[in-house]
């Protein structure tokens, strides 16, 4: 990204919420963005996933110029190159957990998306839990089977947003440790935001956000 600023509109005026924000993750690396509740690192996330645009500068995806595509362009990249995992987990109530995770595999019209599910949610330690919808799990093995179904697609990019923050500090342990084994095994790239400095030094390189600017990296 480059010159990266996004302003939003707030009583009389605009307030500025990023300001020049410029720096790449490579390939295969892991970075984690880390700044106060306020410092504009959930809006560079989403800046970053093309589900919103910036007012200035620019994003490239794999060099895809984000801007230069239209919204249902966007989202059919983001479908074959991310994964995402969200603090609230995000997991559509009416689905099993199996229905849960084949559901991107079944957008993008991949073939086994049942098998594949299941291999996944197997492979976060939920093979008995297929068939239970979200009320009927813990907010661990809500985020389990968000993990199974972020990596289920096979993403290039996985996108974590806080992704223990509604967790007790056991479970929270539990989850981050297997996000970064199932990273690591996949060879995926990662983008982590987060308040925890513990959490963010597991990372390659951290990224620092002040007042909506980059402080250092």
């Amino acid at each position: 990204m480059i010159g990266l600023g996004k302003e939003v509109a707030s009583g009389d005026g605009m307030l500025a919420i990023l300001h020049e924000i410029s720096f790449a993750v490579e390939s295969g690396e892991a970075v984690a963005i880390v700044g106060a509740s306020g410092s504009g690192k959930s809006t560079l996330l989403g800046l970053l996933a093309g589900l919103d645009l910036p007012t200035a500068g620019s994003v490239r995806l794999v060099g895809e110029e984000l801007a230069g595509l239209d919204e249902d362009s966007r989202a059919a990249l983001r479908g074959r190159l991310l994964g995402f995992v969200f603090q609230s987990f995000h997991l559509l109530a009416a689905l099993s957990a199996l229905e849960n995770v084949m559901l991107p595999l079944e957008l993008l019209g991949l073939p086994d998306a049942q098998a594949t599910a299941r291999t996944m949610l197997e492979r976060v330690g939920l093979s008995h839990r297929l068939g239970h919808y979200p009320k009927h799990l813990s907010g661990g093995e809500q985020q389990r089977v968000a993990l199974a179904r972020a990596f289920a697609v096979k993403p290039q990019l996985l996108m974590a947003d806080e992704p223990t923050g509604n967790l007790d500090a056991a479970t929270g342990g539990e989850i981050i440790d297997l996000m970064f084994e199932m990273n690591r095994e996949a060879g995926t790239t990662l983008v982590l935001v987060t308040h925890d400095e513990a959490l963010a030094r597991r990372c390659g390189r951290v990224v620092r956000l002040a007042g909506g600017r980059l402080a250092g990296s």
